[in-house]
């Protein structure tokens, strides 16, 4: 299990555009259809990974304490289903029905969505304020397989309540780790 560390985007990046099929209704999701939240979620999930393991029911349960409020949420995955078959759209579709995700769960079947986020591993988090400049980057809490420490959601909850709230998320943010995205053969990261 290698682990590998998210990027940490600079704040204040504007959201990349995106359009992608949701894997479970196979309906478009766009970067547009999130531009009337006050914060945007976007995740970088994966079926196999124990990281993503590890935390899957606190991401549904963000879904579900987040739903009503003006949070956009989306989760997705752009790991090479050719090679990973667990992250190809029909699983990523019984995963999110296991776990009564409430958000689209998109495939990013060329990963150039990946490639625009900058995204590295999964889990990978980036949060969005109203103007959907990124606001938070980085990892879900202090919770990794093993470490005994529970998994909460804390950073990406302060993040998200802190935008809720008008005030300024904390600009000191750590880095999410996890597996690294799949990437097909050919691509080299720069």
């Amino acid at each position: 299990m290698a682990l590998t560390v998210s990027t940490m985007l600079p704040l204040g990046t504007s959201m990349p555009h995106f359009e992608l099929p949701d894997v479970c209704s196979g309906v478009m999701v766009r970067s547009s259809d999130f531009v009337n939240y006050d914060a945007v979620l976007v995740m970088f999930l994966c079926r196999h990974c124990p990281y993503v393991v590890h935390i899957k029911n606190e991401v549904a349960r963000l879904g579900q304490d987040y739903q009503g409020k003006s949070v956009g949420i989306v989760a997705i995955s752009s790991n090479d289903a050719k090679a990973y078959p667990l992250d190809a759209p029909p699983s990523l579709a019984e995963m999110a029905k296991e776990l009564g995700l409430t958000f689209p769960l998109c495939y990013d079947e060329t990963q150039e969505v990946a490639k625009a986020f900058t995204a590295a591993c999964t889990p990978d988090f980036f949060v969005f304020d109203r103007g959907l400049q990124l606001a938070y980057r980085g990892q879900l809490d202090d919770s990794r397989p093993g470490n005994g420490k529970a998994v909460t959601g804390r950073d990406l909850r302060a993040a998200l309540d802190a935008i809720l709230a008008g005030q300024p998320v904390p600009k000191e943010q750590r880095p999410s780790a996890g597996c690294n995205i799949k990437w097909k053969i050919g691509y080299i990261s720069i």
